[in-house]
């Protein structure tokens, strides 16, 4: 073990968490609260879990809780589809305004390694 011990707090970030293991070459992380008391361990298989997630339920995902819930009348006709956890929106895109913020959102979600767009304008 290192001295001192190398931990992270509960609200850091998985990518946080992984680089801070990788850096200090431990396999193990100790999270701590805000008062440096030890609330649990994570480890390189807990990170890499996020990463075994299926297309399936990352496209469900995806559907769900970007699409839907943030593009629900700007989008019509979305498609989306994961192969390797990489997702592609395809369709007809109501606003192109908002493919950056679908970018964030999408790779926000857990699992997803890439985003590609193939999105046409919508000329209604």
């Amino acid at each position: 073990m290192t001295s001192p011990a190398v931990t992270v707090r509960g609200d850091a970030s998985l990518a946080w968490a992984a680089r801070a293991m990788a850096r200090h070459q431990v396999k193990r992380l100790p999270v701590v609260d805000e008062r440096g008391m030890l609330k649990g361990v994570v480890s390189r298989g807990d990170l890499l879990k996020v990463f075994l997630r299926s297309d399936e339920d990352i496209a469900r995902d995806v559907r769900e809780n970007v699409v839907a819930r943030h593009f629900p009348g700007a989008w019509r006709s979305v498609e989306v589809d994961v192969e390797e956890a990489v997702v592609t929106l395809s369709g007809l895109l109501g606003d192109r305004s908002l493919v950056p913020v679908a970018d964030r959102l999408v790779r926000s979600v857990e699992g997803v390694v890439d985003v590609r767009f193939e999105l046409t304008p919508n000329r209604v």
